[in-house]
C-alpha cells in the first residue's frame, strides 16, 4: 500500500507578514487553508506542519495536523532551502517512529486556495508515471517570456530578445498564438516521492505538471497580495478547499433582509458627549437601494440588543423595522419567533452581522454575511464575507447582491 505524507513547512519567522502563517486569512489561521486540503485529501494518510514554532504548532495541532517535531533553528533561516527540512522530517520519522512514506506531498501556507481535487490529482498523476520523480503545480503564464527582452548594456545599448523559438525567427513579433506555450510553477502543490529526497534532490529530472487554473495563483508575501487573495478567496467564484463548513450561496428567492445594528448599519464607533448621550455614524449610501428591495418584495428589519434610540431612527430612515432593547437576550431566539409569527422560510432569510452574538441568527438564516471587519469566529461561520467593512458600503454591497439575484431568477 502506498504511503503518502502531506507535509506542510511553516517556520515562525517573516519577514513580509510577520507571523503570517498563523494570521487570520478570511476568518481562519492561513495555515489551516493546507492542512484542510491534506485532511480532505483521499490519498492522505498523515498531515504533519514541520515548524520551529511553538505557537505556530499549537494552532496546527488545532485545526488536525501533527506536530511530532520541532524544527532545529539552524532549519529554519531566510535561506533555508526545502531539502534540508523534507530530509530532516523524513530521518526523524524513520528514526523515531520507523515510518516511512512512499510519496510526500508539499502544501506551502503561503498559496492557500487550490482546487479541491489538486492533492490527489497530483499523487495519482505521479503515481500514474513509473518514470515520475515528482509532480509540481503550474499555471499558464500571464506574461509570455518570448516576448521579453534582455538590456545588454543598459537603457543606452540594443536589446536582446530573451527567447528563441525554433522555426520562428522573430518570436517577439509572433502572434501569441503561434508561440509555444509557457506555464509558471506555483506553491499550491508539489508530490515527491520519497526516494527522490532520500536521493539527495526535491524535485529530480522527471517533473510532471499538475496544470491548475490561473485565478488559484496567489502567493503571499506582502499586505497587497494578502488583501487581493483574500478577495478572491471571499468573491472570486472559486471551487476550493475551504478549511470550515461548506459556504451556502446566496438563495434564489428572499423574503427578508436582517441586519444587526452596531458594526453593520453602524462603523461601530460611538460618540457620548457630557450628558452620556450617544452618536453613531452610518454610510448613506449602505440605505440607498433598500427601497429597491422593498419594492421586489423584501422586508427589512434591523435586530438589536442595543437600547439607544437611536437605532429606531435610523430604521426608521432606511424604511426598515426596528426589534431593539434589553430584552433582547437571544437575538436567535428572537429571528425564530420573527419568522414563525410571519410565516416566512428561514431558507430565504439574509442575516449580516459582525460579532458573536450574531451566531445564533447565522445558524437559522438561510444565508448568514459577515462583515468585512467582523470578528474571526463571525468570519469563519459565514456564507459570505463582503469586501466593505460594517457602516462603510458592507449594507449596500449585500443589497447589490440580492437584486441582482433577483433581476436573475
Amino acid at each position: 500500500m502506498i504511503e503518502v505524507l502531506a507535509l506542510i513547512p511553516a517556520r515562525g519567522g517573516s519577514k513580509g507578514i510577520p507571523r503570517k502563517n498563523i494570521r487570520p486569512f478570511d476568518g481562519f489561521p492561513l495555515i489551516a487553508w493546507s492542512i484542510a486540503a491534506a485532511r480532505q485529501a483521499t490519498a492522505v494518510g498523515r498531515v504533519i506542519v514541520s515548524t520551529d514554532d511553538e505557537e505556530i504548532a499549537a494552532v496546527a495541532r488545532e485545526w488536525g495536523a501533527e506536530t511530532p517535531f520541532l524544527r532545529p533553528a539552524e532549519l529554519a533561516r531566510d535561506d533555508t532551502a526545502d531539502l534540508p527540512v523534507f530530509r530532516h522530517a523524513l530521518d526523524w520519522l524513520a528514526e523515531n517512529e520507523d515510518y516511512r512514506p512512499n510519496v510526500l506531498v508539499q502544501l506551502r501556507p503561503t498559496s492557500p486556495l487550490r482546487p479541491r481535487d489538486c492533492v490527489d490529482l497530483a499523487v495519482r498523476t505521479l503515481l500514474a508515471h513509473t518514470d515520475a520523480d515528482s509532480v509540481r503545480g503550474v499555471v499558464p503564464v500571464g506574461q509570455n517570456p518570448h516576448k521579453m527582452w534582455r538590456l545588454l548594456q543598459g537603457e543606452n545599448g540594443p536589446m536582446r530578445n530573451l527567447l528563441e523559438v525554433e522555426g520562428i525567427e522573430e518570436p517577439y513579433n509572433a502572434p501569441r498564438q503561434n508561440l509555444p506555450p509557457i506555464y509558471w510553477q506555483t506553491g499550491q502543490i508539489d508530490a515527491i516521492h520519497a526516494r527522490t529526497i532520500l536521493d539527495g534532490t526535491m524535485s529530480g529530472k522527471a517533473i510532471y505538471p499538475l496544470v491548475i487554473d490561473p485565478r488559484f495563483a496567489v502567493d503571499l508575501d506582502s499586505p497587497s497580495d494578502w488583501a487581493r487573495a483574500e478577495w478572491l478567496a471571499r468573491s472570486g467564484g472559486l471551487e476550493m478547499v475551504w478549511p470550515g463548513k461548506p459556504r451556502r450561496p446566496l438563495p434564489e428567492k428572499v423574503q427578508l433582509l436582517v441586519l444587526d445594528f452596531d458594526g453593520v448599519v453602524t462603523d461601530n464607533r460611538v460618540w457620548t458627549d457630557e450628558r452620556g448621550r450617544e452618536m453613531v455614524a452610518a454610510l448613506r449610501s449602505d440605505s440607498l437601494r433598500l427601497g429597491d428591495l422593498r419594492q421586489a418584495g423584501v422586508a427589512l428589519v434591523i435586530l438589536s440588543s442595543e437600547t439607544n434610540p437611536v437605532v429606531a431612527a435610523r430604521a426608521k430612515k432606511m424604511g426598515a423595522e426596528a426589534i431593539h432593547g434589553v430584552g433582547i437576550h437571544d437575538k436567535g431566539l428572537v429571528l425564530r419567533e420573527l419568522l414563525e409569527a410571519r410565516s416566512i422560510d428561514s431558507s430565504q432569510v439574509v442575516y449580516v452581522g459582525n460579532d458573536v452574538n450574531d451566531l445564533p441568527c447565522f445558524a437559522i438564516a438561510g444565508w448568514a454575511v459577515a462583515v468585512a471587519d467582523a470578528y474571526p469566529e463571525v468570519l469563519r461561520a459565514a456564507d459570505y464575507v463582503t469586501t466593505n467593512p460594517g457602516g462603510s458600503g458592507a449594507v449596500r454591497e449585500v443589497c447589490d447582491l440580492i437584486l441582482s439575484r433577483l433581476l436573475r431568477s
